[in-house]
């Protein structure tokens, strides 16, 4: 049965719009931004469909192309949208992490440091930058790599230098 055949207080769109998008469910919200389903599937049914074959909607999030091109109803035009959209979403939650963030014990820096980084795909050696109030400036990112293969080590163990600063 189409959405729009569906209650009101039942469509996605909106509930979102009545009630908050932390009352959606992942494939409430996956079915808002697929917009349309397929032949058979409404798009809450197809989102449906979508978390179970991927696992989670991380694992959906995290998918490369090939992978997401694989599933009915999803192709380039569709990644371009998502990976459009958890970039502002990083960048949001980094601008806000920045601005308001005072990182004042190891844990808060890990915690920060986690949600800044948790979309690499391998280890970041970076610098993080902060005021005298231990709020963050900036973060660099220096190298990324496996640790075993970066330029780190093997600048260091040609330069014979220490990496002490």
């Amino acid at each position: 049965m189409s959405i729009r055949n569906w209650p009101a207080a039942e469509r996605p769109r909106e509930k979102l719009l009545e009630s908050g998008a932390a009352t959606l469910s992942d494939a409430e919200l996956l079915a808002i931004f697929l917009r349309t389903g397929v032949t058979g599937k409404s798009a809450v049914d197809l989102a449906r469909h979508l978390l179970l074959q991927f696992g989670s909607l991380r694992a959906l999030l995290e998918a490369d192309l090939p992978a997401f091109s694989r599933q009915l109803g999803l192709g380039p035009a569709k990644f371009a949208q998502l990976q459009a959209v958890l970039e502002m979403a990083r960048r949001h939650l980094a601008e806000k992490l920045q601005r308001e963030s005072v990182l004042e014990s190891p844990e808060a820096v890990r915690d920060y440091l986690k949600a800044l980084l948790r979309h690499e795909p391998h280890e970041v050696f970076g610098c993080l930058f902060l005021d005298a109030k231990h709020r963050v400036l900036a973060f660099e990112s220096l190298f990324s790599g496996l640790a075993f293969s970066n330029n780190f080590d093997q600048g260091r163990q040609a330069g014979g230098g220490s990496a002490s600063a």
